[in-house]
């Protein structure tokens, strides 16, 4: 019951962000345009560009999805849909893992799928694509799931978008290191050892602790507006995510 529910929260979320497909090509777009412009404006030294391939495709990436955090849960704050999923049967981690997963899937893999072709701007060799490929599709969960925190903490606050990337642009570091040296650490003749130890040493807890940060957040936030049950199941049904 609970993974069916998981599943329609999931495909429900995906759904209406592919929807609003806008969303997902400004994200896109800018992560084009922020990567094209630095050898630009580097100049075409393939020493340089390769030093700083790295960490210039994942500083875009992480700016990138700072675009769209605060529709996470904008729309539910708005409609009453947050107050749905605090009395649903389904878990409040449980529920921030689905609208983080369908977050990732519409934003984070697209960027991890487009990064192959942007390294190639950078004179990278295709064992530091791969790797920095691999450190994208193992980060950008992490992104969101981050950025889930945020996105819940200035739930109905002014400034919303200033406000989140104060908040989550430090606690975006340690993807960065982790993700960018794993490029330098495979080309160091690491042989990709380190990516691995430190996937296995971050990413087991890490889901578990953001959607759990997540969940109280959101307990709170459903307090400020706390609705009648009557009223906001009439206002969108708990089906939407039940089936």
């Amino acid at each position: 019951m609970k993974m069916a529910a998981f599943i329609g929260l999931f495909r429900r979320d995906l759904r209406l962000a592919l929807r609003h497909g806008s969303d997902t090509g400004i994200v896109l777009g800018f992560f084009v345009l922020a990567i094209v412009l630095f050898p630009l404006g580097v100049g075409p030294e393939p020493a340089i560009l390769q030093r700083i391939g790295a960490g210039v495709v994942w500083v875009a990436a992480l700016l990138a999805a700072l675009l769209s955090l605060d529709r996470l849960f904008q729309t539910d704050h708005q409609d009453g849909g947050l107050e749905i999923l605090a009395l649903s049967s389904l878990p409040l981690e449980l529920a921030v893992l689905a609208k983080c997963a369908a977050h990732w899937v519409a934003t984070g893999l697209p960027l991890a799928l487009t990064s192959p072709f942007l390294a190639l701007l950078f004179d990278l060799d295709i064992g530091a694509i791969a790797v920095l490929t691999l450190s994208l599709l193992l980060g950008t969960p992490a992104l969101s799931l981050i950025g889930s925190v945020a996105a819940a903490l200035t739930l109905g606050a002014r400034r919303q978008g200033a406000l989140l990337s104060l908040i989550v642009l430090p606690l975006y570091i340690p993807p960065l290191v982790f993700g960018a040296g794993a490029v330098e650490a495979n080309a160091s003749g690491a042989g990709g050892r380190v990516p691995r130890r430190c996937a296995k040493r971050s990413n087991e807890p890490f889901f578990a602790i953001f959607a759990s940060r997540s969940r109280y957040i959101l307990v709170i936030s459903c307090g400020r507006r706390r609705a009648a049950p009557n009223s906001a199941a009439g206002s969108l049904p708990a089906t939407d995510w039940n089936v």
